[in-house]
């Protein structure tokens, strides 16, 4: 009887330090970016992970490489210039009017269905700032819509892998 008292404490132990190495899933989600037709510069644009309250939690990509024009989108910036960290692995090159890109987003399943939300704010050198040109609930069914936007984004278009 003794011996159960040992082992039950050591067994609790081992589910707690393994429950802790395990590392969140994600859900790869093909995103299609159809920009409108405006002249000018191309556009920076960053898609952010919302919580339920509307604040940001992570982000998921950014179209811009140059980090010296990441304080232009405003909101974002409040969030990401506090932590900076490293986005090299989910960033690509500014897109221009009537371009088209299509990334591919991870996006966590433990948020999918639970009150988060995606946003995607667009930013173009000495034109407008738009911080939510696009901004819906992370539903099940959304990601695999099409969305349209408010600024320089014409549309999104989701495909779940």
């Amino acid at each position: 009887m003794k011996s159960i008292y040992k082992i039950i404490p050591a067994l609790l132990l081992t589910g707690l330090l393994l429950s802790a190495f395990t590392t969140a899933t994600t859900k790869p989600v093909k995103c299609l970016i159809q920009m409108t037709n405006y002249s000018g510069e191309g556009a920076y644009l960053v898609v952010s992970l919302l919580d339920p309250t509307g604040a940001y939690e992570e982000t998921l990509y950014v179209q811009g490489k140059d980090s010296e024009w990441y304080s232009e989108i405003t909101a974002w910036w409040q969030f990401y210039g506090k932590r900076r960290p490293n986005i090299d692995a989910i960033s690509g090159a500014t897109i221009s009017g009537g371009e088209r890109t299509v990334t591919v987003l991870q996006i966590p399943e433990d948020k999918i269905d639970k009150g988060y939300s995606l946003r995607f704010e667009t930013s173009v050198e000495d034109q407008e700032y738009y911080e939510d040109d696009i901004q819906f609930e992370l539903t099940s069914e959304n990601l695999k819509a099409k969305k349209e936007g408010k600024g320089f984004i014409r549309y999104v278009r989701m495909l779940p892998q």
